[in-house]
């Protein structure tokens, strides 16, 4: 048996498909961010040049705070640099406590568990209340995050279907289900690669009415909506209708982690029951504390949120207004629609390379074939001098590569809808 050839082969095979995935090496400074060291040619060259970073999901920059950085820092000098092992065998850390007191007050649940990351979160959770509910249905939203689909798939369940954000297909397919059939609505508050939004407030209507618990994913909005970073479900006011809320600690809130926070009793199971929690090393209590300092400062600031929502409202500005065909939505996602495989490659490699601007190509299977695109996430750290630069560089490149420019739009007629921080 010659195992090599089929590693070869499928391997090819993403390269044919132009889906093969290079990550850049970079060398981030808290300092300079969102200007970040890139090695071309590996780090053995020692040769490096500056980018700046245009799609990093520390949205706030809270990776790069000073508060959440000495927070790690004394952590590590305090406890060291590990967890010692899995929180079944050698202990919860006590900063690691003092996070889920703090998650679960923010979104107002009596109890929050913590895991190493938010697709962990997803699969044990979903994965683990679907196998305790008998005869448990869950209905998922059609564009749902990967690590849902695979919770789902892993909680053995059967499982709907609904066409994304339609509220009147998810009511159907309530109302078949019947109220005595236990239920899961699963859903995400913010879609990352479209950036739009879900009716939070009519899902959790519908699922109160049809008597089914609701599990809202908020991995991409935690942090930055609502008054005190508590997400879309915290800005519109239905966080106490929402039962299992999911949120990472890696995006908003800079650092590294996934959670769910809920009723004690749903928090005690999944801690209980799920493998891929009792057999997992806990995070580090360096990480819990940079965690912690991140959220009890999102809670009480709105200026990150406030400055954040403006660079995004002036980045997608500028680019429309550049015609760069920019999918339109109310979030601060700023997808630029390629629609090709190969050209969203060829112009991420043209942007990094002739124009010093680090931009992952967003390829199948994470979107659609056909749907492929550049995914820009402006930061507060991102200056109208880099705005600039970015909207020439893009223009530049969409003409090099022959792809379509909308007429330039002037900026008085340019609408999007509402960015406001909460």
């Amino acid at each position: 048996m010659d195992y090599k050839r089929y590693f070869d082969q499928a391997i090819g095979r993403l390269r044919d498909e132009r889906r093969y995935r290079v990550f850049a090496d970079l060398e981030r400074n808290p300092t300079r961010f969102p200007v970040a060291k890139w090695y071309p040619d590996g780090i053995e060259s020692g040769q490096a040049q500056d980018v700046l970073i245009w799609c990093s999901n520390d949205y706030l920059a809270m990776g790069q705070h000073p508060a959440v950085i000495e927070a790690a820092a004394q952590a590590v000098r305090l406890y060291g640099a590990g967890a010692g092992g899995t929180r079944n065998i050698s202990g919860t850390n006590h900063p690691l406590v003092k996070l889920e007191a703090e998650l679960a007050g923010l979104h107002r649940k009596e109890a929050c568990l913590a895991f190493t990351s938010g697709w962990i979160s997803n699969l044990a959770a979903l994965g683990t209340i679907g196998q305790l509910l008998p005869d448990c249905l869950i209905l998922s939203d059609a564009l749902n995050h990967n690590s849902m689909i695979e919770g789902i798939r892993r909680s053995g369940c059967s499982k709907q279907i609904f066409r994304h954000n339609d509220t009147e297909h998810l009511e159907e397919l309530l109302k078949a289900a019947g109220r005595e059939r236990a239920k899961i609505v699963v859903f995400e508050s913010l879609y990352s690669m479209d950036g739009d939004i879900a009716p939070v407030a009519k899902i959790a209507e519908l699922a109160k009415k049809y008597n089914a618990l609701t599990y809202v994913d908020e991995v991409h909005a935690v942090g930055m909506y609502g008054p005190h970073g508590g997400g879309i479900c915290e800005r519109e006011g239905v966080m106490d209708q929402i039962d299992i809320i999911e949120g990472t600690l890696a995006k908003g809130f800079g650092t590294l982690g996934g959670y769910i926070a809920a009723d004690a009793n749903i928090c005690d199971a999944v801690r209980s029951y799920a493998p891929s929690f009792i057999f997992t090393t806990a995070l580090p209590p360096a990480l819990a504390e940079a965690a912690l300092a991140a959220v009890r400062h999102l809670r009480h600031s709105d200026a990150e949120r406030i400055a954040h929502q403006s660079a995004a409202q002036l980045t997608k500005s500028a680019l429309v207004a550049a015609g760069i065909p920019v999918m339109p939505n109310t979030s601060h996602i700023v997808p630029a629609f390629v629609g090709d495989a190969e050209l969203c490659k060829e112009a991420s490699d043209l942007l990094l390379e002739k124009h010093s601007i680090y931009i992952q190509p967003i390829n199948y299977p994470t979107v659609a074939r056909g749907t492929e695109r550049l995914r820009i996430t402006p930061t507060p750290r991102h200056t109208e001098e880099h705005i600039a630069g970015l909207v020439e560089a893009l223009v530049s490149v969409w003409k090099e590569l022959n792809l379509p420019l909308f007429e330039p739009i002037p900026q008085h007629v340019i609408a999007f809808g509402p960015v406001a921080a909460e």
